[in-house]
């Protein structure tokens, strides 16, 4: 596997599986062979419940292969529809931290219009069919060594969309080297971590949500550490799961 550490299991009943993404494992297969982690969570599911046949587990959304964070599968068909439809219509809380290159104080919106291009995005203009709106609000939370860790609310969920468009600011994320980066983070993922997710349980009338703090490589002071940990423990909603 080519991580430096295992998935983790954050949550697990009859409908849901969540897991934090180390970086530079896959979302799910691709024509490399590597190790991925839909594959992963089968795996998982097979073994702890002794289950005899292919367990099902269905995959609602991606991340990419050099980034770390919290993903939720689905472990029916009937959840793994009504996740996809709280993906599609927006109503799921996605927040990142990305540490980038700079100095960037303060807080602010970026609004952008982007279309893909080969194996990443690039600029698009509105009245283009192949492009969409992108959006997205940032919180710097901490700057040193001129760089700045920023804390993301994604309110579109286009491919590569926080790494283009924290590029185009001009503040790539660290190790993101098709973006511009020019720091290296660990010579082959990126400083983009999805540190909370929270969508409305598939069965139940509530909110459930999910946390987890970035990798040990990012080297991050424990100061800072502490913070994030606060922070993430308070948008916990009172009857999620941690």
């Amino acid at each position: 596997m080519l991580t430096d550490s295992p998935p983790a299991v954050l949550y697990c009943d009859n409908h849901l599986l969540t897991v934090a993404k180390p970086a530079g494992l896959l979302s799910q297969a691709d024509r490399t062979g590597d190790p991925d982690l839909l594959t992963w969570c089968r795996s998982y599911i097979e073994r702890r419940y002794n289950k005899p046949g292919r367990a099902y587990i269905g995959l609602v959304h991606r991340l990419d292969r050099p980034a770390s964070g919290v993903m939720v599968f689905a472990r029916t068909s009937k959840a793994a529809a009504r996740l996809a439809r709280q993906f599609r219509e927006r109503t799921v809380v996605k927040r990142y931290l990305a540490w980038v290159e700079g100095s960037l104080p303060g807080a602010g919106t970026m609004k952008s219009s982007i279309r893909k291009r080969g194996k990443g995005v690039e600029q698009g203009s509105e009245g283009d069919l192949r492009s969409a709106a992108a959006v997205l609000s940032w919180r710097s939370l901490h700057e040193w060594n001129n760089r700045t860790l920023l804390e993301v609310d994604l309110q579109t969920g286009r491919k590569h969309q926080i790494r283009f468009q924290l590029a185009e600011a001009g503040h790539p994320i660290i190790g993101d080297f098709r973006y511009g980066s020019e720091i290296e983070l660990d010579g082959r993922n990126i400083g983009l971590h999805c540190c909370y997710l929270e969508v409305d349980h598939p069965t139940r009338k509530e909110r459930v949500g999910w946390c987890a703090m970035p990798p040990h490589s990012w080297n991050l002071p424990k100061p800072l550490r502490d913070t994030i940990t606060t922070r993430l423990e308070g948008w916990m909603p009172d009857t999620g799961h941690s």
